[in-house]
């Protein structure tokens, strides 16, 4: 008898493009499936690199909440975005998925204009639960009857706004289903057995309509007897599941159960689904990088990774001899502290982000990591700056923007010496427009009493640390790019720079380039371009947005024909206060011209940093360019040879 091969079987995954596929597979199916998609997302995230670790771990939760939910009728958010990517294979997005984070490729986020089943953009954490909202109470306005959902996770829960979601939340009573994604903090892992079984009576119809009448019936008894019952009741639920203070909120408290135990997740999924109640809470507790050992063993590493071995877990890195800037920034405020005990370091929730994690290994008590809270981080800071304190408050430049209302009244208004060094200014390439500094001369150099730099280099920045560490007259904040510096010569120790003075670093005749930043480099080429068309360029570096050194900007325009200032901001930053003290000052009416360079005036997407400065022309190109345009001239390569 002859065996005949029989070929394998169709992997699951390739039988499902939408989560109306994924709901035709019965439920003895999910396991398999799910096995897939976990070793899709690691091939995929080693091309690429990316989030790996929180998307690992909640595969299982992601396949079980579009196999329940009719997505994306039913509207799911995810808060952050760093746990998309199943999400995104899931949703018609496979084909695309190792485009993750390159140019024209798939956001690292969830973007509503990528997908509908995107139903809120994401970068920034602890939006969900706000979103949610909004979508539940004009689902009721509109008379629909869709679910929504929202994800989020333990770390975004240290942020005030989820607090304020859940307080506004459970003062209502629409249906919103919250699931926290537990993988960090156990607030109350799992108890096997009976956990399990407690969560799924707990979020079934008839025990929901019980506890409903026996808060009906204790309200209607006398009031004695009404505080007895309702202390009972909450000690009742502390001890069966530790979810009392968001039952206190108005949520009815679910878990915690295993987010990666489909018999845990789908009936408890299932019963929230066709509840009448909200709003609900479900606890989950999951593991981050679950399903692949380097992940698992390496949690914090594998958060965000760049292109990886896939066997070994290996990342492959570029290597150069020069120091990232967030190390200069990290060992610079090291060497101070040990000068200065008064210096302290804060970070929100990003200790090796922004360097405070070195600061950290050799001043363990000097050092806060406040979590996801920079609204916190920032008038703590206030308060140290208040009893003599030196705090530097490293925070990157994207996310200070969500603790502005404190920068200016609870440290500008007071004049309070509080030191920001902001990492990641300009464009962070992969991550695109929702963590790109873009703004941060324009919203702080606009604030009386803040003095504002920015190093050109590496080591202009090591200057800018030892100048914040002495400064006490009031806000100082120094912003710097990600990434590797250009290799300079490094200095033993910072200097301190006289405030609101810049420096020429090149003298010429007829162009003047100012740089404000690191694209001073830039400036440099150019001006060695320009010196091939035989026009000879001064090129400076301001240092200060904010005090401007205005005798340079006078001394710039008085001797030279064009002014080209050069940041990587938007408008309204250094250029806009170089042109307003031109303008004041009368220096305009000689016919100077004058052409800031900024930032265009939209979001970029994601990229190679050195790619997306050239698309928004703030390269030596551009700048050049700009200097032809000024003088009315064509811009002739040719001539340049002849020259």
């Amino acid at each position: 008898m002859t065996n005949i091969l029989q070929p394998s079987p169709k992997p699951l995954l390739d039988t499902v493009s939408e989560p109306a596929d994924l709901r035709e597979l019965p439920e003895s199916d999910l396991e398999q499936f799910t096995a897939e998609l976990r070793q899709e997302l690691i091939e995929a995230v080693s091309v690429t690199g990316g989030h790996l670790g929180a998307g690992l771990g909640v595969v299982e939760l992601t396949v079980a909440l579009h196999w329940v939910f009719d997505t994306p009728s039913d509207r799911l958010i995810w808060d952050v975005g760093h746990q998309a990517y199943p999400h995104k294979i899931l949703t018609g997005r496979r084909s695309r998925i190792r485009s993750l984070r390159q140019p024209d490729g798939l956001s690292g986020f969830t973007k509503r204009s990528e997908s509908e089943y995107d139903s809120f953009g994401a970068g920034h954490s602890s939006t969900s639960i706000s979103a949610g909202l909004g979508m539940a109470v004009a689902r009721d306005l509109k008379g629909g009857n869709n679910n929504v959902v929202s994800v989020i996770g333990d770390g975004a829960m240290s942020a005030g706004m989820a607090y304020e979601a859940i307080n506004n939340a459970g003062a209502r009573d629409e249906r919103l289903i919250v699931i926290l994604n537990d993988n960090d903090m156990s607030i109350a892992p799992p108890t096997g057995a009976m956990s399990a079984y407690l969560a799924r009576v707990t979020s079934s119809g008839p025990y929901l309509y019980v506890r409903d009448i026996a808060k009906l019936l204790a309200r209607r008894l006398p009031k004695s007897w009404e505080r007895r019952a309702a202390r009972v009741e909450e000690y009742t639920r502390h001890l069966w599941q530790g979810g009392a203070w968001f039952e206190e909120l108005g949520f009815y408290y679910i878990g915690p159960i295993d987010g990666h135990d489909y018999n845990q997740l789908l009936p408890v999924l299932k019963n929230v689904r066709d509840a009448k109640q909200g709003p609900i809470l479900i606890h989950v507790v999951t593991r981050k990088g679950k399903g692949y050992a380097p992940a698992e063993e390496s949690d914090d590493k594998f958060h965000g990774v760049a292109k990886f071995n896939v066997v070994t877990g290996a990342q492959i890195k570029t290597k150069t001899n020069a120091p990232s800037y967030t190390k200069v920034f990290g060992q610079s405020l090291v060497e101070e502290a040990k000068d200065d005990d008064r210096i302290i370091g804060i970070t929100a929730a990003m200790p090796s982000g922004t360097g405070i994690d070195l600061f950290g290994k050799e001043f363990p008590e000097r050092t806060f990591d406040v979590g996801i809270a920079e609204q916190h981080a920032v008038t703590f800071a206030a308060g140290l700056a208040c009893e003599g304190m030196k705090p530097f408050c490293a925070i990157y430049s994207t996310f200070l923007q969500r603790a502005y209302d404190q920068v200016v009244h609870d440290v500008a208004i007071q004049k309070l010496p509080v030191r920001f060094p902001i990492d990641r200014a300009g464009l962070v390439g992969a991550d695109g427009a929702t963590h790109a500094g873009s703004f941060d001369i324009a919203y702080l150099g606009c604030l009386p009493n803040f003095v504002v730099m920015s190093p050109s280099d590496e080591a202009e920045l090591k200057h800018m640390v030892r100048t914040a560490a002495v400064y006490d007259e009031g806000p100082i904040a120094f912003r710097y790019p990600r990434g590797e510096g250009s290799g300079v010569d490094m200095p033993v120790r910072g200097q301190e720079i006289e405030i609101g003075r810049g420096r020429i670093v090149r003298e010429g005749t007829s162009v003047a380039l100012l740089s404000l930043g690191t694209r001073l480099g830039e400036c440099l080429k150019a001006a060695d371009e320009l010196a091939r068309y035989g026009l000879s360029a001064t090129v400076a570096d301001a240092r200060f947005a904010k005090p401007l050194d205005e005798d340079l900007v006078t001394q710039l325009a008085r001797n030279h024909e064009v002014l080209v200032t050069v940041e990587e901001g938007s408008v309204g930053g250094f250029g806009s206060y170089v042109l307003q003290h031109l303008a004041r000052t009368g220096a305009l009416d000689n016919g100077l011209k004058v052409r800031p360079m900024v930032l265009p005036d939209r979001f970029l997407d994601h990229g190679k940093p050195a790619e997306m400065y050239e698309a928004a022309g703030l390269s030596s190109d551009g700048i050049l360019a700009t200097v032809f345009a000024a003088l009315g001239r064509e811009l002739d390569m040719a001539a340049a040879d002849r020259a």
